[in-house]
């Protein structure tokens, strides 16, 4: 992925009136100690947060709440894709660039591995599942994309509910989803699939059997290299299983409307964790902490829901509006991706012995 280094702009307060502030800012705390941990975060300046790219999972928004909560503090930000930036880390070693870092959790893993990341216990990571977090806190989630059955109802008459329905002979050819090798999102499936059929991260056999009976079935229209969100949106692929926000996005964002459903399959899915830890040694140790606490604050929390991701933090209050678009979904399992980056070479030839018969 091409490197951007992007500083965002934020309106700036007038200095007479910064100058006249008597507190960090106006009104109630998010938590306790933030206005103190403000002043620290002053003296530095700058938070270098890496891998935030503003049109993925609402950063910009993120970026735009921070910068007015704390206007003395300036945030800049590059989009290098998560093994990229664990890289990056390890090249920075010496002199690290870098606040913090964000990434799928099995890069988080990577970069815990590697001691590029320092230990940092945010507001409410208590409140994740333990497979969410590192235990140090050198990483933790901070939103979650779902396995989903992406539908186009042009194409499809009767909606899939479950797993079980897409072995049905009326979904001939109609189901798309993403190569198991070579993708995350394929990984991921195959994990959702075996729980729903009696397996689990320790036990995936049952979800590459399934597949298996939907390539035999004659259900399976293609297993993609790359993601066909294009071609979903074009109406070439009537059910892709992908992730819940490839669906939103496409309902709600792209012009599919009520064309497109957005079904988490009742038998059971899995969450997908995506990660931040604070870099070890990071130039502006403060304020990178108040960017982090910012995220995981519940305006952080809701503004990750606003763009089409769940927060990881259970019980974040939703509006009205966002909590419809996302519904609770109980059948809904964290991913432990310890295990599943281990289970991967298993995964690939399972799903090759039980497909490409």
């Amino acid at each position: 992925m091409q490197r951007r280094q992007l500083i965002q702009a934020a309106g700036a307060l007038p200095l007479a009136a910064l100058a006249t502030r008597s507190h960090a800012f106006d009104g109630a705390e998010l938590y306790a100690g933030e206005k103190a941990l403000y002043e620290e975060a002053k003296k530095e300046g700058m938070c270098v947060s890496f891998d935030t790219g503003p049109e993925w999972a609402n950063w910009k928004s993120l970026f735009r709440d921070f910068k007015k909560r704390y206007p003395e503090i300036e945030l800049t930000y590059n989009d290098l894709g998560s093994a990229a930036t664990v890289v990056a880390l390890e090249k920075m070693r010496r002199r690290p660039q870098a606040d913090t870092a964000y990434y799928f959790a099995a890069s988080a893993v990577d970069a815990a591995k590697k001691d590029v990341v320092a230990p940092f216990k945010p507001i409410g990571f208590d409140k994740l599942p333990p497979v969410f977090r590192e235990e140090e806190g050198r990483w933790f989630t901070i939103h979650t994309l779902n396995i989903a059955f992406l539908v186009n109802k042009k194409l499809v008459k009767n909606v899939p509910t479950g797993w079980a329905d897409l072995l049905k002979p009326e979904y001939k050819g109609a189901v798309s989803y993403l190569d198991p090798r070579s993708t995350g999102v394929g990984q991921v499936l195959v994990f959702a699939a075996a729980y729903a059929n009696g397996g689990s991260v320790d036990d995936v056999k049952p979800g590459t059997d399934f597949l298996g009976k939907l390539h035999a079935a004659g259900n399976v229209q293609r297993v993609e290299g790359t993601t066909p969100y294009a071609k979903f949106l074009k109406g070439e692929i009537p059910i892709w299983i992908s992730y819940e926000n490839d669906g939103l996005k496409a309902k709600h964002v792209d012009g599919m409307g009520d064309a497109c459903e957005v079904v988490i399959p009742k038998e059971a899915s899995v969450a997908a964790p995506y990660a931040i830890s604070l870099v070890k040694n990071g130039p502006n140790p403060n304020a990178g902490k108040l960017w982090l606490n910012f995220i995981m604050s519940s305006a952080g929390q809701q503004l990750f829901a606003q763009g089409y991701v769940r927060p990881a933090v259970p019980g974040t209050a939703l509006p009205a509006d966002v909590a419809a678009k996302m519904p609770a979904a109980p059948q809904i399992r964290p991913l432990d991706v310890v295990k599943a980056s281990a289970k991967k070479a298993e995964v690939d030839q399972l799903w090759t012995q039980a497909t490409l018969k």
